[in-house]
């Protein structure tokens, strides 16, 4: 996923934002106010510039934007950046020359935050980042006062992570294991905020359920090879370990970990994946058989690309502030559920 990043802020998540999206909620806190975007009175153009556009959570969120710039008569152009940072900067100015009005973007690094502020605030255009942050005055979000950070459209990390938490901790208590002959492995990409968010929410929430399973941290590129290639390599290290708890910044980190258990010999019964996206989790489902991914955490991309469109048109046309953060709904789903959220699996 994503990757499917944001800091936990103060503010309570849960005021409901009417931007035309259902149960879109908002952090409550507005942005810094810019008066140098100015109003559009004709019709509006946006470019929308995601990393990992192949990705089926973006390919949704894409799909989510311009559902809704159809709806508000916007004209949207969708970038895929794949994992290039380079073509972060060159595509901002390109949608720039081209006399957009609005830049949404995913980074593929936040380390080009700094930079493609700079670029859209030189050229007056607005700008808005969607699932991971970009700070203004530096290339790591994390270390980023709220201030500096560029308003987001997208989930609650923490939120997100302490929901896989709870389910990681109930399948815990529901298969009877004990914590001396089980490991939690924790994989993600650390660089990105909105991981360490998801992990550290998950972490928190398992140990006030079920305290004394050790954790292993497993650095990855957030791909599925990437971790299930990590994930190996820290099962062959701890050879003793009689059941797995997995979990991560998205579907990609878990299927990754399952993938490395069942290829050791770890029977799904032994693995508890609870996923995060659920878009490759529910192709584990679909085979209906015995599974160690057993939950996922279903973000709908499509609301983000949508809310994310609306947010950018309330500005350019109406001149409505930015939130600094406003969050999508996610749902929590299995194999017995997942076919009646309206999840597609393709």
């Amino acid at each position: 996923m994503m990757s499917l990043s944001h800091r936990h802020l103060s503010v309570a998540a849960g005021l409901l934002l009417t931007m035309g999206l259902t149960s879109a909620c908002s952090s409550g806190q507005e942005a810094a106010k810019d008066d140098s975007v100015a109003k559009v009175d004709g019709r509006i153009s946006v470019t929308y510039l995601q990393k990992q556009g192949d990705q089926e959570y973006f390919i949704g969120e894409a799909a989510g934007a311009q559902a809704k710039a159809d709806e508000l008569g916007i004209d949207l152009k969708v970038v895929n950046l794949g994992t290039d940072a380079n073509k972060t900067i060159s595509e901002v100015q390109s949608a720039i020359a081209q006399k957009t009005n609005g830049v949404i973007v995913v980074v593929p690094d936040p380390a080009v935050g700094p930079q493609v502020v700079q670029t859209a605030r030189d050229a007056k255009v607005a700008l808005l980042t969607s699932d991971d942050q970009i700070c203004t005055t530096g290339p790591d979000p994390a270390a980023c006062a709220t201030t500096d950070l560029v308003p987001r459209v997208g989930f609650s990390g923490g939120q997100m992570g302490e929901e896989v938490g709870k389910r990681a901790a109930a399948e815990f208590q529901k298969a009877g294991w004990n914590a001396a002959d089980t490991r939690i492995i924790s994989a993600w990409k650390q660089d990105v905020t909105v991981c360490g968010d998801r992990v550290t929410g998950a972490k928190k929430a398992f140990d006030a359920a079920v305290p004394g399973v050790k954790n292993i941290d497993v650095p990855t590129d957030n791909t599925p090879t990437g971790a299930q290639d990590r994930i190996a390599a820290t099962i062959t290290a701890n050879p003793g370990v009689k059941n797995w708890v997995v979990w991560g910044c998205n579907d990609e980190n878990v299927m990754g970990g399952v993938t490395a258990l069942q290829n050791a010999g770890v029977k799904p019964g032994n693995v508890i994946g609870i996923g995060l996206g659920a878009y490759l989790a529910c192709k584990e489902w679909q085979a209906d058989k015995p599974s160690g991914m057993k939950a996922a955490l279903f973000i709908n991309g499509k609301d983000v690309g949508a809310l994310a469109v609306q947010t950018m048109y309330d500005k350019l046309k109406n001149g409505k502030e930015f939130p600094a953060e406003a969050f999508a709904p996610t749902t929590m789903i299995d194999a017995s559920t997942w076919k009646q959220t309206g999840l597609t699996c393709s």
